[in-house]
């Protein structure tokens, strides 16, 4: 037998009851409590999971739902429950009044009032009257992120419309995780700023590669998440194509990473076409989908979220080291290497980039030479005769540098630098000292742009950190590996497109949010800086829809 009461007009956050249910059904005294808001999807849980009382049919939305089941009759469990009930309730309202203070109110508009610059309305309450909320907050011309779940998926459908209509997002529903212009939106980490922006179907997902990204040293702009429905056929990743259009406009943004489940295979197509349209660098990972190929054109794709944030960080040192480098745009590429296996994995690198085929013979330690780009191995036996290898003996290499100062075709001098026992002790003085020869010969509008990787360990005898610093002192680049020195080498030698002047979404440079649900979601966000009202939402006329639409039309 179930045992009930109702407690009226308290009405409570669906997570504080599930606490509260909990901490209860651990009494000694009880086998189970269920603590729910009188709603009628509450009321239908209720039934469906065994804890029915008649009792409940005439509760209302505002009133607490009590069920108890218990085998004890010596005790009171109706009367117990409620003082535990009771005492819950203030230990709730107490820790509410500690701390900062935070602004309240109990409608939206009041909100709107006491926040005018809110932007974005956060919504985490019961899925059968977010929807509502939500319409009203696009009609004031505020973005939404729906935390609340099981919302109806034309709700969803018609929310993005006229989200898309007013070039507003709707982020959700069940979107679990958001960051907006340093906002900790619902389950948040902290990031540091950097120039990635995600864009996620996938709560976890975002968090993840964010965290890894954060691991690698980088930072994010933005994380936007979409919504588990979003990619789907019926909804047609409407949120997805707004998210895409706010990061491709945002100048902060340099690279983007979008992270989801395999959307349907049409929402894919539009998607895709939608990426290729933005001229950044953009990381796709649709989990469960391997990807045919590594790279088309600005896309590259992951198969696993460590990928993901691998290729993404990668990209945004390039991207943020590119920006503080002159142009040599359609200008040629030269790589002298001493190593041998590290030049040819040049060649095949940027081989791939050019998408022409590897040389197939190495006459000279030419491993590529096409279109005017040329890698070469200065190791290679044609230069050895007679002669110590350029890893002892770096001088060769010294000069073919120092003449390119009559080579101006020549925009990008890749290098490598392999320290170690048997190397040079000091094979950076000899680079240094061909690119200032070099550049002497040069004019300012004509630079020659070096790039640098190291091989070797902190503890080998140069130290790689003192060859880097050494590197970074002469004005050359250094990358962590070939393959970052390849990506920014391209880039480099590409032309820079015009771009059309875009529209501008402010949400992306400052957030202000009402929160309408979960209060500890706006303790958050006042907590990091974010302003920020907590809108008390309780149902409208106790959860009377027809006295509601009622009082609707008198305002």
């Amino acid at each position: 037998m179930v045992q009930a009461f109702i407690k009226k007009g308290s009405f409570q956050d669906s997570v504080s009851l599930m606490l509260i249910s909990k901490k209860l059904s651990n009494l000694e005294e009880i086998n189970e409590v269920s603590v729910m808001m009188g709603t009628p999807a509450n009321k239908s849980l209720l039934a469906e999971t065994g804890f029915w009382n008649d009792m409940f049919n005439e509760a209302t939305p505002n009133d607490i739902c009590v069920a108890i089941k218990s085998d004890n009759s010596d005790v009171d469990v109706v009367n117990l429950i409620s003082e535990q009930l009771e005492n819950a309730l203030k230990n709730i309202a107490q820790q509410q009044q500690g701390g900062a203070r935070l602004l309240k109110a109990r409608r939206l508009a009041s909100a709107e009032q006491k926040l005018p610059d809110a932007n974005l309305v956060l919504i985490s309450i019961a899925g059968e009257y977010a929807a509502e909320l939500a319409e009203q907050a696009l009609q004031d011309n505020k973005n939404v992120m729906l935390f609340s779940d099981n919302v109806a998926l034309q709700d969803e459908i018609k929310l993005k419309q006229q989200a898309t209509a007013k070039d507003l997002i709707v982020m959700g529903p069940d979107c679990g995780t958001a960051i907006i212009a340093g906002a900790p939106l619902a389950f948040s980490n902290v990031i540091p700023k950097g120039n990635i922006g995600v864009i996620g179907a996938s709560g976890t997902g975002i968090q993840e590669v964010i965290s890894q990204i954060a691991l690698l040293g980088q930072g994010i702009t933005q994380a936007i998440g979409l919504g588990g429905r979003d990619l789907s056929a019926e909804v047609g990743g409407l949120s997805a194509l707004t998210a895409l259009k706010m990061l491709d406009a945002d100048d902060a943004t340099q690279v983007l990473t979008f992270v989801s489940k395999p959307p349907a295979d049409s929402v894919r197509m539009n998607i895709i076409h939608a990426m290729q349209q933005i001229h950044k660098p953009i990381v796709a990972l649709f989990l469960g989908a391997k990807a045919e190929h590594a790279q088309e054109g600005n896309l590259y794709f992951a198969n696993t979220l460590d990928e993901a944030a691998r290729i993404s960080a990668q990209l945004a040192k390039v991207e943020s080291t590119a920006v503080t480098l002159p142009t040599v745009a359609n200008k040629s590429i030269l790589g002298l290497y001493t190593g041998g296996t590290l030049a040819s994995e040049a060649a095949m690198l940027l081989a791939d980039a050019l998408k022409v085929p590897m040389s197939k013979t190495h006459d000279k330690g030419v491993m590529l030479d096409v279109k005017g780009h040329k890698i070469i191995d200065l190791g290679d036996d044609f230069y050895t005769v007679g002669r110590p290898h350029p890893m002892i003996d770096p001088s060769i290499r010294e000069q073919e540098i120092a003449d390119l100062g009559n080579k101006s075709d020549i925009g990008v001098l890749l290098v490598d630098v392999v320290i170690g026992y048997g190397a040079n002790a000091n094979p950076v003085e000899s680079i240094v000292a061909g690119v200032e020869k070099a550049t002497k010969l040069r004019s300012k509008d004509n630079p020659l742009i070096t790039i640098a990787t190291v091989t070797g360990s902190e503890q080998d005898p140069q130290c790689r950190s003192k060859q880097i610093e050494l590197l970074k002192a002469a004005g050359i680049v250094v990358m962590d590996n070939l393959p970052e020195a390849i990506l920014l080498t391209m880039k480099l030698i590409t032309p820079k497109r015009q771009e059309a002047k875009k529209q501008t979404y402010p949400l992306l440079d400052k957030v202000s949010v009402i929160n309408a649900g979960l209060r500890s979601f706006a303790e958050d966000l006042q907590s990091s800086g974010i302003p920020v009202v907590h809108y008390q939402w309780a149902p409208i006329a106790g959860g009377n829809k027809k006295l509601a639409n009622i009082l609707k039309k008198l305002q």
